[in-house]
């Protein structure tokens, strides 16, 4: 038996934890730093990569990095050194996350499908190139930004704007220092996630996110208002295109420039006239994604998270899902993604209901009550045996879960009901 450490506080670590929980491998699951529904919380914040090395030493620990910013700092690399076991990319394997002009240029000279493209630090520049061109263009931050870096501009006025905004005001501060001016392919958006060692790569289910603040995709970016899974936009025929020519050419490109992948590839994908391109490289498990992903997971997580670190995925079973659809809906504090009151007690939690699970994200407990303690509080994840009955699931439960400025998007999941 193993213990399992867990990094990170948000709803993709408490899923990743409660299906950690249920390896027969596995014998305790801890936290760090966790949150108000996650168990075994170390008061360890992720960037004190030390402290965790220390903790998973110490509690003979298997770690699994759940966010990106511990993978940039360098953790695995951190880990690697004291010989400890875990799960995610090197600090250079992770450049595909931490830095969108990296991810680019790699994509770009290994061939692997994505937008045309500009990379600019001076503002002045910058105005100058989206005055000259007519398409519309995507304005993204080079670094970090937690999922707001990016601005969609439905105009040159509001490219103008997206630059001043992150490169003069530096909204995103360092992360900032340049840009990327992208052109806009609109079609449609959806998840890719594969899980890798040095050698194969083994697609996880698919899945939809819901990205901006408001129905109807209004608004701006968030790090996810709702999920669901499977996703009916990708068919077994996108999902070989998607695997064939993203997935494992990154994969062997990565290998080949001597960066070697392992942990989860998310690749967000926009896909235009039955062709894929890639939007953006995550590094980690897609939040909320995993949410949804890990409901329908019908195996042992850890095995597989394990085999990865040890390159051995080619010699496990293949993976198996359960035939039902899984939908996550975000509640957020009102005000999400700029300022938002926090400290407000939810109620409603205690309801019990076999096809659903309320994962916690910015949550804390005090006096055995739960208190908000972020912008995306919950994600309210539901079963069904169709995607409409996994809506209805996830609703139903959001309804019982109350506190004074509880925000949620009403149609999650509802843009997969077309491909019906």
């Amino acid at each position: 038996m193993v213990n399992v450490l867990v990094v990170g506080s948000g709803g993709r670590e408490h899923a990743l934890s409660w299906k950690l929980s249920q390896s027969s491998h596995v014998d305790k699951v801890y936290t760090a730093p966790g949150n108000g529904g996650t168990e075994n919380n170390i008061p360890i914040s992720v960037d004190k990569i030390d402290e965790l090395a220390a903790f998973a030493l110490e509690n003979n620990c298997f770690t699994v990095v759940g966010p990106e910013a511990p993978l940039a700092l360098g953790i695995v690399d951190k880990f690697n050194e004291k010989n400890l076991q875990i799960f995610g990319p090197t600090k250079n394997a992770a450049q595909l996350e931490s830095s969108k002009i990296w991810a680019k240029q790699f994509m770009k000279r290994n061939e692997i499908p994505t937008a045309e493209f500009e990379v600019f630090d001076d503002p002045k520049q910058a105005y100058e190139y989206v005055k000259s061109i007519s398409h519309p263009v995507v304005i993204k931050a080079d670094g970090l930004t937690a999922g707001k870096g990016v601005i969609i501009c439905d105009s040159t006025q509001e490219a103008l704007v997206a630059i001043d905004i992150i490169l003069v005001k530096k909204t995103f501060g360092d992360a900032g220092n340049k840009i990327i001016i992208e052109e806009r392919i609109d079609g449609i958006e959806a998840s890719y996630i594969a899980l890798c060692d040095v050698n194969i790569t083994i697609p996880m289910a698919s899945s939809q996110d819901h990205k901006r603040i408001y129905d109807n995709d209004r608004g701006p970016n968030t790090g996810g208002m709702g999920a669901y899974s499977p996703t009916p936009i990708i068919n077994d025929s996108m999902a070989e295109k998607i695997q064939k020519r993203i997935i494992e050419k990154t994969s062997s490109s990565m290998k080949n420039e001597g960066i070697p992948f392992i942990g989860f590839l998310y690749a967000g994908i926009m896909i235009k006239n039955g062709e894929p391109c890639v939007l953006e490289f995550n590094v980690r498990m897609g939040d909320p994604e995993c949410q949804p992903i890990t409901m329908r997971m019908d195996f042992d997580l850890y095995d597989y998270l394990f085999g990865a670190v040890e390159g051995r995925l080619s010699s496990l079973p293949p993976i198996s899902w359960k035939k039902q659809t899984a939908v996550c809906v975000v509640l957020a504090s009102k005000g999400y993604p700029k300022s938002y009151l926090k400290n407000e007690e939810i109620k409603g939690l205690d309801q019990k209901d076999e096809a659903t699970f309320v994962f916690h994200a910015g949550t804390k407990k005090k006096n055995n009550s739960i208190f908000t303690n972020g912008g995306r509080v919950l994600g309210v994840t539901s079963l069904g045996n169709t995607l409409e009955s996994a809506i209805s699931n996830a609703y139903s439960a959001t309804e019982k879960i109350s506190w004074p400025n509880k925000y949620c998007r009403t149609d999650i999941g509802k843009k997969g009901l077309v491909y019906r």
